[in-house]
């Protein structure tokens, strides 16, 4: 059944996110006020994959969890930029290393009850080193990890990152890391 909606209210908002009150209508269920977050532009990941090294990941830690882990290169796109092209700068901003040839792997919202943000996922096939990360502060490190130990990574629950999980997941079930 679809909810019907009649209006929607601002409670915050910033460049990054906007947080709303909206006014909706479940068929046989009443009305009331749901909560909603806003995200105004879509998010890019990619899966940079060479069959020689593994797959190219940011060690990083997320302090809104306190925690550690691998995460693919990821990042918003900026306004008017093609996805393809924020996916490139990212994985080169992030980690020194330009992308080979792109491909789209996956798109989702990640918390759909709740938020309308956006995730386009890609895989890079191969990459060639262009220097050093232009932003330091978004890791601890920057590693080939082998497609074997990635694959343990998930299945031992130590890849927290959705994005990552998403796109490592969906990769290796669709047979496009091998």
């Amino acid at each position: 059944m679809r909810w019907n909606v009649h209006g929607e209210r601002p409670v915050y908002e910033s460049p990054w996110v906007r947080v709303g009150l909206v006014d909706v209508e479940v068929p046989g269920g009443g009305r009331f006020e749901h909560h909603v977050v806003r995200v105004p532009r879509p998010a890019v990941g990619c899966v940079v994959h060479d069959p020689g090294r593994g797959v190219l990941l940011l060690w990083r830690h997320r302090f809104i969890t306190d925690t550690w882990g691998w995460e693919v290169p990821a990042g918003g796109v900026d306004e008017g930029e093609p996805l393809e092209q924020a996916a490139v700068r990212e994985v080169l901003e992030e980690t020194g290393w330009r992308p080979g040839p792109l491909e789209p792997l996956c798109r989702y919202h990640p918390s759909n009850g709740l938020s309308d943000q956006r995730f386009h996922c890609f895989l890079a096939r191969g990459a060639e080193p262009a220097g050093e990360p232009s932003d330091p502060a978004e890791s601890e490190r920057v590693a080939w990890v082998p497609v074997p130990e990635v694959r343990r990574l998930i299945g031992a629950n130590e890849m927290l990152d959705g994005l990552s999980l998403t796109a490592l997941s969906f990769a290796l079930a669709f047979g496009r890391l091998g």
